[in-house]
C-alpha cells in the first residue's frame, strides 16, 4: 500500500468534510439535498447519483469505506495515476447508484402495480407513501413486509462511498490475484481471487433473498462491483496506459 496517493487523499478529505459538515450545520440541509432519494420522492436530484458517494451515515460506514479506499486504491493509483483512477472511482460509484436504482424501481413497480390492480388510485397510493397507514384489507392481496419495503424504498435514502469501494476490490482482485487478505471477523488470509468473489455473491445473496441485517444497500454494492469489472477488464483487454 505504501504512503497515501494524492487523489485517495483527496477523496477521503472529501468524504471527512462532507460527514462532519452536516453535523456542525444541519440547517444546510447537506444530508437531504445530497443524499440519494428514489426518483419518485420530491427529494430526488439527478445529482445525487454523484454525490451520495461522498456521504456517509456513521462513524463506522465512513471508517471502513475510507479504509478500504486508502488500502485497495493506494496500488490502483500507483499503477493508473491519478486521472484514471479518479475516472475509475467516479464510474464505479455512479454504476452503483444507478444500478441499486434500477433494482429499486423494479420492485417497487411491481408492489404499486398491485396494488393498481387490486382498485387503488395513484392518490390512495400517494397517501401511504406519505403517512404509512392503509386499509387493512390491502393485506389480502399485498403483505405488510412487502408495503413495508414498499414505503422504506420510497423513504429511505442511500448514502455511502461502498459502491465505488467495491468496483475497487473487484480490480484490485483482479490486478494482485494472489494478495492474502482477510475479515475482521474471519480473520483467516485468503487470496484476493477467492475472497473479492465470495463477498460479492454474499451482497448478491443478502440482497434477493431480504436476509440482510441492518439497512445495507446490497444491490449498490453488486452494482459498483460490476461496473469495477467492466472498466478494469476492459481496461486489461486494451493495455491502457496511465493517465498522469
Amino acid at each position: 500500500m505504501g504512503r497515501i496517493t494524492d487523489a485517495v487523499k483527496h477523496i477521503i478529505i472529501i468524504n471527512i468534510f462532507l460527514f462532519v459538515a452536516p453535523q456542525l450545520a444541519p440547517a444546510l440541509g447537506l444530508d437531504s439535498l445530497f443524499a440519494l432519494y428514489f426518483p419518485k420522492n420530491p427529494n430526488f436530484g439527478f445529482w445525487q447519483f454523484l454525490t451520495h458517494m461522498f456521504m456517509h451515515g456513521g462513524f463506522a460506514h465512513i471508517l471502513f469505506n475510507m479504509y478500504g479506499l486508502w488500502a485497495f486504491g493506494t496500488p490502483l493509483e500507483q499503477m493508473w495515476g491519478k486521472n484514471k483512477f479518479i475516472f475509475f472511482y467516479l464510474s464505479a460509484g455512479l454504476g452503483a447508484g444507478i444500478i441499486y436504482t434500477l433494482v429499486n424501481y423494479y420492485q417497487f413497480s411491481g408492489v404499486y402495480d398491485q396494488l393498481i390492480s387490486i382498485g387503488l388510485s395513484s392518490n390512495d397510493i400517494q397517501n401511504i407513501l406519505s403517512t404509512g397507514s392503509y386499509n387493512n384489507q390491502i393485506l389480502e392481496y399485498v403483505s405488510e413486509a412487502q408495503l413495508a419495503e414498499f414505503y422504506a424504498t420510497y423513504h429511505t435514502p442511500a448514502v455511502g462511498a461502498s459502491g465505488a469501494v467495491y468496483g475497487i476490490l473487484v480490480a484490485f482482485g483482479m490486478a494482485f490475484p494472489n494478495a492474502k487478505l482477510a475479515l475482521i471477523f474471519f480473520p483467516v488470509p485468503i487470496a484476493a481471487k477467492y475472497f473479492i468473489p465470495l463477498i460479492i455473491l454474499g451482497d448478491l445473496f443478502f440482497g434477493i433473498t431480504k436476509y440482510s441485517v441492518g439497512n445495507v444497500a446490497h444491490f449498490a454494492h453488486v452494482g459498483g462491483a460490476l461496473i469495477g469489472f467492466i472498466i478494469a477488464w476492459y481496461w486489461k483487454q486494451n493495455q491502457f496506459k496511465r493517465w498522469n
